[in-house]
């Protein structure tokens, strides 16, 4: 059988992503779908670090544009990331995929605390490690603390999951016209602003060398075709030239 491309990956999921067709919360056979799509590259061998934003439970910047003390926003999107977890992890052991949830907000008896040596034996071991609370820190977005996490957890890429099959010069679903960028540099990636992800998950990644692969989570089989090394199925942003399609 081919061996993966990449042997450790950090996967970072939208909070959306769990929701399925409801307009808020977590729907469990959409859960359970995406757990299953996990559990397909755990068994081609890849290793599985996972980061769930809140967009589909709490939005911390919105309220706090609405009065709310940004810290205070951004601490219950924090808690909303763990609802998350556990609602993923408990879908993945559901489908026979062993997961262990760590917050880096400490939770006894709900969550492992962050920890990077026991995140790195649990991965050897063959679980999924869900990595919940965000960085601990408000001010800090969900993609900031995949890139993060994947620095210290040693991963080969970030798979940056979306609705489409990478990044466009413009939205292509409103202009027909945009095209695709089979890679960019992450210099580029940074000065036109794509809002793929943010500066500061941007910086971190280029300065580990950690590519960033952004692929359309929806696509059946293409999660497993990136993490084979199927790049045609995605965007790879990293330190080579920039390629429109």
């Amino acid at each position: 059988m081919k061996k993966p491309a990449y042997k450790r990956i950090l996967l970072k999921l939208s909070g959306e992503t769990l929701k399925g067709s409801a307009a808020f919360g977590v729907d469990p056979d959409t859960t359970v779908a995406v757990a299953k799509k996990i559990g397909e590259i755990t068994k081609a061998g890849v290793q599985v670090a996972l980061v769930i934003g809140a967009g589909n439970l709490f939005r911390g910047l919105p309220a706090s544009k609405k009065g709310m003390t940004r810290a205070t926003a951004d601490a219950m999107g924090m808690l909303a990331t763990v609802m998350n977890a556990l609602a993923m992890c408990d879908c993945l052991e559901s489908v026979g995929v062993p997961a262990v949830v760590q917050c880096a907000i400490p939770m006894p008896g709900v969550a492992e605390v962050f920890d990077r040596k026991a995140a790195l034996a649990h991965l050897n071991a063959g679980k999924v490690v869900i990595l919940a609370g965000g960085t601990g820190h408000p001010f800090f977005t969900t993609d900031t603390t995949a890139a993060l996490r994947a620095c210290e957890i040693g991963a080969c890429a970030v798979l940056k999951a979306t609705k489409v099959n990478g990044i466009y010069t413009a939205d292509p679903m409103k202009n027909k016209s945009a095209k695709r960028y089979r890679t960019i540099s992450y210099a580029d990636a940074l000065s036109q602003r794509l809002g793929v992800m943010d500066a500061t998950a941007f910086s971190l990644c280029e300065e580990n060398h950690i590519p960033i692969l952004v692929f359309n989570f929806f696509a059946d089989g293409d999660l497993l075709r990136v993490v084979m090394g199927d790049s045609s199925v995605a965007t790879v942003v990293g330190d080579g030239a920039t390629v429109l399609d």
